[in-house]
């Protein structure tokens, strides 16, 4: 018994030094410091805190506080509880080199059952995995288990979904044409165009299950232009390009491609070209009146710059603008929006003013034997007129000294064949000139020919 009593009197005097050390010393110094701080102590409250027993109440509160705080927490980390885990990538394990695998879910949810302290240790760890092992099953359809390798053996996880139904195809390959698909091209400065574009590779291969491989129809490098680097008209640049493979519909298919990005080189310039623009009178003036000028802008020879492609611009030598004369009996003036050619991207001017200025000194002559020409006919086909004439008398009219210095030359008499095949055809006799202030009515309207097989 003595024993028993001398063992607890210890422990009693080493708790008592502990305190003593960590709590009553400590706060023994803050009072003699407060007391340090007021000039005028209250004498009341020195005597009490000079008490040997007020400082160890006190002390004795605190460590019950500390006590009760740190109990708290520790109870507070040992309760049991749930975590839920949402991993976004699923591991597979297969043989990638042979196999293709679908019906792998994108993403799994894992509940976790433990306690906090582990818990938190759990969702902190980066090898938070989730697998799904295929090696050794053959192609067809599989019910798999889907696995997490848990951190802890002290946790509890259930899985949703648990397992997937998986198919395996055999993977095979076949080789495609690669094009270039330019995106956002109404982005680029109208006056540009793409003159070149080429890769650096001619062909890829893909790869997938088979039912998927035969649904390509094309595969792409994708060119952004919103996106392309600051370039210098005339000289190339390169861009990096994404492929995707689609369907004849254009929808992409997913399959591998031996290569996911590659060079693309394009060359953009400006072609452009200046030429007049000519207004072409639609319908006939007063019958006692003429055309005598047709001023565009206040220029008498107005022109435009036109920008597209050079093929496009070979075939252009003027830009014709229909103006309504029908009827007209005074000087009029035409506010006129310009209609682009068909290829045309851009022209500097879009607007133009014609002043159409009238006269009523006119006068109407005849131009005699102005041969008849025969125009967009098949390079297979030849044609020969059925009637006896190749000529015909064009009719002028228009003011006096502009009709007067109108010769053969000025005047193009011609049969439009174009979309005619072989046999018999009756066309009309059409009648252009060089100055469109005259008008030009051909003495006989229609002609027969016939189209033969060279």
């Amino acid at each position: 018994m003595k024993l028993i009593m001398k063992t607890f009197k210890n422990i009693l005097s080493f708790f008592s030094k502990i305190i003593d050390k960590i709590i009553v010393i400590p706060i023994s110094k803050f009072v003699f410091l407060i007391n340090k701080k007021f000039e005028k102590p209250s004498k009341q409250v020195e005597n009490w805190l000079s008490h040997t027993n007020t400082l160890l109440f006190i002390s004795l509160i605190l460590a019950v506080l500390i006590f009760i705080v740190i109990d708290q927490k520790i109870l507070n980390y040992s309760e049991s509880s749930a975590e839920v885990l949402t991993i976004d990538q699923v591991t597979v394990s297969y043989d990638e080199d042979n196999y293709v695998v679908e019906g792998i879910p994108k993403n799994v949810d894992i509940t976790l059952i433990g306690n906090k302290a582990d818990l938190y240790i759990a969702k902190q760890s980066p090898t938070n995995e989730v697998v799904v092992d295929l090696w050794g099953l053959k192609p067809g359809t599989h019910k798999v288990d889907i696995k997490y390798n848990q951190v802890s053996d002290d946790i509890k996880y259930s899985i949703n979904p648990s397992t997937a139904t998986v198919v395996i195809y055999e993977k095979v390959s076949s080789e495609k044409t690669l094009s270039v698909d330019l995106l956002n091209q109404d982005d680029l400065d109208k006056r540009y165009i793409i003159e070149e574009v080429s890769t650096d590779t001619s062909s890829v291969v893909i790869q997938g299950a088979s039912y998927k491989v035969d649904k390509v129809a094309t595969v792409k490098a994708l060119v952004d232009i919103k996106t392309l680097p600051k370039f210098e008209l005339g000289e190339k640049i390169t861009v990096s390009s994404t492929l995707r493979a689609y369907d004849e519909a254009g929808n992409v298919v997913d399959v591998e491609i031996s290569t996911n990005k590659v060079d693309v080189e394009l060359l953009i310039s400006s072609p452009s070209k200046e030429v007049p623009i000519q207004i072409v009178p639609v319908g006939s003036v007063a019958y006692n009146m003429g055309i005598s000028n047709l001023i565009i802008n206040n220029n008498q020879n107005a022109t435009i710059t036109l920008y597209g492609s050079n093929e496009v611009l070979s075939t252009i030598e003027y830009l014709p603008v229909n103006i309504n004369v029908e009827g007209l009996s005074e000087d009029t003036q035409f506010k006129v929006s310009l209609e682009k050619p068909t290829g045309i991207k851009y022209m500097s001017i879009e607007n133009i003013t014609v002043d159409v200025k009238l006269s009523d000194d006119i006068s109407n002559i005849n131009i005699n034997d102005v041969n008849i020409s025969f125009i967009n006919l098949n390079s297979h086909y030849g044609v020969k007129p059925k009637d006896k004439f190749d000529s015909v008398t064009v009719k002028l009219k228009g003011v006096k000294d502009i009709v007067e210095n109108i010769t053969t030359d000025d005047i193009n008499v011609y049969v439009d064949l174009k979309g005619l095949g072989v046999g018999s055809h009756e066309v009309d006799i059409l009648v252009t000139g060089n100055d469109p202030r005259v008008e030009y009515l051909s003495s006989i309207l229609k002609m027969n020919v016939e189209i033969y097989e060279k």
